[in-house]
């Protein structure tokens, strides 16, 4: 078994994979790939030249596949146990709900908004624009938090009473954010900010909180 998966660690969505495969216990490969200067050869495996992509050589060719959301739902159906998805169908959907919320407007929010602003523009060396930032922190960012402070409630999990895809999709955005200087303010969002401080203080996630946080500081201190 050889499985590799083709991105930059930064990325909320190679994160996301990365933690569904330390939650499964499999080993892979981690093949760095620059998405704004990928190499000419990348866009036969991702056709949208995106991150991340994907390969398990146990297939035979064609063997890749890319979007974290293909590459998750794969991984689970190839290796089941520790299941990351809820059995019951409605709370599956709930689940495969709240991973679409994330990858769509958590990442449009938290990514293009700020962190793309005050991370990756600092490693691009091109000027920020903190005043998106500020307006993403004042606008943009307080109906969203609203929204998973009620769907939170009291509950430990999102869906299906257990850890699953989406408390993962959901809280791999809130490490960007949080790197980008961002933090989910508890006074205002109590539920929700304990709930993605104690997702972020599991071994799958905080192993690369850790390792990403080096690269980071040093970017953002320049």
């Amino acid at each position: 078994m050889a499985l590799t998966i083709y991105g930059s660690t930064i990325s909320p969505f190679v994160r996301k994979v990365r933690v569904v495969m330390a939650e499964k216990g499999l080993e892979y490969t981690l093949d760095p790939i620059n998405p704004f200067a990928p190499p000419p050869e990348f866009s036969e495996i991702s056709p949208l030249k995106r991150i991340p992509a994907f390969r398990d050589t146990d297939l035979p060719e064609p063997n890749h596949l890319c979007d974290s959301s293909v590459i998750c739902d794969y991984i689970e159906h190839k290796y089941p146990r520790p299941a990351l998805y809820p059995a019951d169908p409605y709370q599956r959907a709930r689940a495969l709900w709240y991973e679409e919320y994330a990858d769509s407007t958590l990442a449009q929010a938290m990514g293009r908004g700020f962190f793309f602003e005050r991370v990756v523009k600092k490693i691009m060396r091109a000027p920020v624009d903190e005043e998106v930032c500020q307006k993403t922190l004042a606008e943009t960012l307080p109906p969203m938090f609203d929204y998973l402070e009620k769907e939170i409630g009291d509950k430990e999990y999102l869906a299906g009473g257990m850890f699953s895809i989406a408390d993962i999709s959901i809280c791999t955005m809130a490490v960007n954010f949080e790197h980008a200087g961002g933090t989910v303010d508890a006074a205002l969002w109590p539920k929700l900010a304990a709930y993605v401080k104690r997702i972020h203080a599991r071994p799958s996630f905080k192993a690369f909180i850790d390792e990403e946080r080096p690269y980071i500081d040093k970017m953002r201190a320049r």
